[in-house]
């Protein structure tokens, strides 16, 4: 038991992990354990059994296996777990014309190339949805400096669209943007107390409000390009169009890019990954670790920690991160 407490201690595994439904086995991301189950073609060879009983009974999307289920059990769970394409707006809502939905917001903005080479990146059109997919915000920004590059191949953007009259200044797609995050509680005090704002998600946040001159508090930022279960390492984040086709089952930022899809893809990932249902769950309100011990099992508890099962360990242990099962 000696070893499983180090191993506890290291891997910090916790029931908000990934987990393989036929061998129990804990990965730290679903990109893991997509390649324990050989989903996509990378099968492990000491988790054949696993790929085997996975491909005749599991869902692609999801990565859950549902044991005894029929064939047409089975099918309609696919077909639900399969999400479909929400094609954009026609026309520009730059007033947000619905009350917001639900606790959280998503951003996206398209990039246009400034500099001498068009290789920075600069913001020309921003968008803000609620949980319910409602556009909130819509519009063309006029970036602070001259465009050199439009990139028309993946925004669709071109010079009349941010001319006067056609777009909005940074600072007042900033003050919009703001107005709803903020939801009328007082910018200093969302910095320590989240009040009435709400959670903002996205796919590389901080990309995004850099462009638009923007700060938010990173304890109301869900980032799905950083949120460690949907990254291909820990180091490596995966794309937003690979997450969307791979789990929620349909292609985006095919031809012209519009930031709706982004914010739609990027809120539908963010409500399936707080829709997980984890076990066990009473790690979800455990105890904070000592101030003078900041491990999950403290070497103080090394005696009674050993005499702990494995399931034990598990219901004590807390993940390193934030699980977005927790803003349920």
């Amino acid at each position: 038991m000696e070893h499983l407490v180090e191993h506890m201690r290291a891997a910090r595994h916790s029931g908000h992990e990934p987990r393989c439904d036929i061998c129990r086995k804990h990965c730290r991301s679903f990109e893991a354990l997509r390649d324990h189950l050989g989903v996509g073609g990378s099968t492990l060879p000491k988790a054949a059994s696993c790929a085997d009983a996975f491909a005749a009974r599991g869902c692609a999307i999801c990565l859950r296996v549902l044991a005894g289920a029929g064939a047409a059990s089975l099918g309609a769970h696919r077909a639900a777990c399969r999400l479909s394409r929400t094609p954009p707006p026609r026309a520009l809502q730059q007033h947000h014309r619905t009350q917001p939905q639900g606790g959280a917001l998503a951003l996206g903005c398209k990039m246009v190339g400034a500099g001498s080479d068009g290789s920075l990146d600069v913001c020309a059109r921003v968008c803000v949805i609620d949980e319910q997919e409602n556009v909130l915000f819509e519009a063309f920004v006029r970036p602070l400096l001259p465009v050199t590059h439009y990139r028309y191949e993946t925004t669709g953007i071109r010079p009349e669209h941010l001319r006067d009259g056609a777009s909005v200044t940074v600072k007042s797609a900033q003050r919009r943007v703001e107005e709803l995050l903020l939801d009328g509680e007082q910018p200093w005090r969302a910095r320590t107390s989240r009040g009435r704002a709400r959670l903002l998600v996205g796919h590389g946040l901080d990309h995004d409000l850099h462009a638009l001159h923007m700060d938010y508090p990173a304890y109301l930022k869900r980032d799905t390009a950083t949120y460690p279960p949907l990254m291909k390492t820990s180091k490596l984040s995966n794309s937003l169009r690979f997450l969307t086709l791979n789990y929620l089952g349909y292609e985006i930022q095919t031809g012209h890019q519009h930031p709706f899809e982004d914010c739609v893809a990027a809120m539908r990932l963010y409500r399936r990954m707080r829709g997980q249902q984890h076990h066990p769950r009473a790690d979800a309100h455990a105890p904070a670790p000592a101030a003078d011990d900041q491990q999950p099992f403290p070497s103080w508890r090394q005696r009674e920690l050993e005499r702990m099962t494995p399931e034990d360990l598990l219901r004590l242990s807390t993940p390193d991160y934030h699980c977005w099962c927790l803003d349920a």
